[in-house]
């Protein structure tokens, strides 16, 4: 992976979000006053309780929603829609049903009026990269949960962003599989050198994963710290056992258990 530059891809400037859910009732605020730069080629990874607002953020990145108050710049250019520079990962695969593999990987390039056998060589790349080769022309419905989201990362990586942004890409994972597809995560980012933007609610997938972790509150999300990863790449397995590595886990483990257990509790009340 190439290091980190001092060049800034991302400048979130005082983001702040308010949803108005009905009339006279009061708005949520799902973040406040959100400041946060990411570094060209820099993988941030942004950690938090369920509900803390770190997919509103991501959302507000890609250009999906707009802040109530702030901005965010890509490249110094205010976001204020999708662009292609941009890619995201969803939990949900967002694979077309009634497209192959291949064909789902394609489409990006099809969508920038690439022709079809340029195209069709950039896909198969990556396929291969993510260790799909010989499932070209399957369909989503025939592979599993873990193969339909290597082809999502690479129809991600296919067009060339300057962003990847990831929206707990394996929370509908097994533990298995999940562990798995971060090394793959973690092997292409080195590849690629793009930068990331990845949400999660696991410490140790935070950790494994990212050159720094961004600990969200919980509603409304701030940011309540940043945490600089030491390991060094590309990351290999055996760093879960990393002597820094378990410490960090479990000293952001002890700072984030009030936050987990008073959403825990909210989520509570609200069912009864």
């Amino acid at each position: 992976m190439t290091a980190p530059g001092n060049g800034l891809q991302l400048k979130i400037e005082g983001v702040s979000k308010r949803y108005f859910v009905r009339r006279g009732q009061p708005p949520i605020q799902a973040l406040e006053r959100i400041d946060l730069t990411v570094r060209t080629g820099e993988f941030v990874s942004l950690l938090g309780p369920s509900g803390c607002g770190k997919s509103t953020l991501l959302n507000i990145v890609a250009g999906f929603q707009q802040p109530s108050e702030g901005r965010v710049l890509h490249n110094g250019e205010p976001i204020m829609r999708p662009d292609r520079r941009r890619t995201v990962v969803f939990q949900d695969y967002a694979l077309f049903p009634w497209m192959t593999v291949q064909q789902n990987v394609e489409f990006g390039l099809k969508a920038q009026g690439m022709d079809p056998g340029s195209r069709a060589v950039i896909a198969r790349d990556f396929i291969a990269r993510v260790h799909l080769s010989g499932f070209e022309d399957r369909y989503p419905h025939e592979i599993s949960g873990g193969m339909k989201q290597r082809a999502s990362i690479a129809r991600a990586l296919v067009p060339n962003p300057d962003v990847v942004l990831m929206d707990e890409p394996f929370g509908a994972l097994d533990a298995q599989t999940r562990v798995l597809l971060q090394e793959e995560v973690a092997r292409l980012s080195a590849d690629t050198g793009k930068t990331v933007v990845f949400v999660t609610h696991s410490i140790e997938e935070a950790v494994f994963l990212a050159d720094r972790v961004v600990v969200m509150t919980t509603r409304p999300g701030r940011i309540r710290s940043q945490v600089e990863v030491k390991l060094p790449r590309p990351r290999v397995p055996e760093m879960r056992y990393d002597a820094w590595f378990i410490q960090t886990v479990q000293q952001l483990w002890q700072s984030l258990k009030p936050d987990w257990q008073e959403r825990s509790d909210s989520d509570a009340k609200a069912r009864h």
